[in-house]
């Protein structure tokens, strides 16, 4: 099975036909599907799409852009939304200088808090950084001194710099469709280097739909596009990727119970 390791289901963009589209992603072999928080005022509808469904899970966290609505967010504070079953992830969180919806400064000490629930509850942080390499990879290194933490940088479009330091401190990096698109040379070539065991594959849905459906709204079904695109770049099956990125999935989301896993596969 594959497993869409970030999507956002709780968005208004899903909510008149979220049925038909989870029946969609299983119909096409996705067994697991992992909604992500972006604002902690929104986080009651997120962790009720995880409750409504078997095989999805969710995050909690504060996206980089809301980071200026969010002044009192604290680790605690994380670590106590995190504490319910279905919650295996902190994030999404990082800094955005594309954009800069957030204060600078505000994105830091967000993404700090969110470190900080991620090595106390020993779950993984989920790493959003868009034209920032250098000041995420400064945080990583700092932080990883003060003590060791899970993680990832999803949705990948950065230098490959940051995918090595990535994988020097066994961090996952999880591509999304963006690795199909013709101009995206340099993440295709970061995702031929890096190894195997460190690689996850996403929708990012409703953003970002890979080739051949570029353009279109997008779901959970379609992270079999960029699976057998990662596939065919890495000189591989699409089988192998397949289990491949779901056991790195596992690893690191190790708050997933076995037995819901071993239930999805068979299914």
């Amino acid at each position: 099975m594959l497993i869409d390791s970030h999507c956002h289901l709780d968005f208004p963009d899903f909510a008149e036909e979220r049925d038909a589209i989870i029946t969609r992603a299983r119909q096409a072999g996705i067994g697991l599907m992992l909604t992500i928080s972006t604002r902690l005022d929104q986080f009651d509808r997120v962790l009720a799409v995880a409750e409504a469904y078997p095989d999805i899970y969710c995050t909690v966290g504060v996206h980089p852009h809301e980071a200026d609505d969010h002044p009192d967010v604290t680790a605690a504070k994380l670590v106590a939304l995190a504490s319910h079953p279905k919650v295996v992830g902190i994030g999404e969180t990082g800094l955005d200088y594309f954009y800069d919806h957030s204060d600078r400064e505000a994105q830091k000490r967000c993404f700090l808090a969110h470190i900080t629930a991620a090595r106390d509850t020993g779950l993984p942080v989920i790493i959003h950084t868009r034209d920032a390499d250098d000041d995420t990879a400064a945080i990583l290194d700092a932080e990883m001194a003060k003590g060791k933490f899970k993680g990832l940088l999803h949705c990948f479009s950065s230098g490959h710099a940051l995918a090595e330091l990535a994988v020097r401190h066994d961090m996952m990096v999880s591509f999304s469709g963006i690795l199909t698109f013709n101009k995206a040379r340099g993440v295709q070539e970061s995702a031929v280097a890096l190894p195997m065991g460190n690689l996850l594959v996403e929708t990012d849905a409703p953003y970002l739909a890979p080739v051949p459906l570029r353009g279109k709204r997008n779901e959970p079904s379609y992270v079999v596009h960029t699976a057998a695109f990662l596939a065919k770049l890495k000189g591989v099956g699409v089988g192998e990727i397949t289990e491949q990125t779901t056991q790195n999935f596992l690893r690191l989301f190790d708050k997933v119970p076995r037995e819901a896993v071993a239930d999805r596969r068979a299914a």
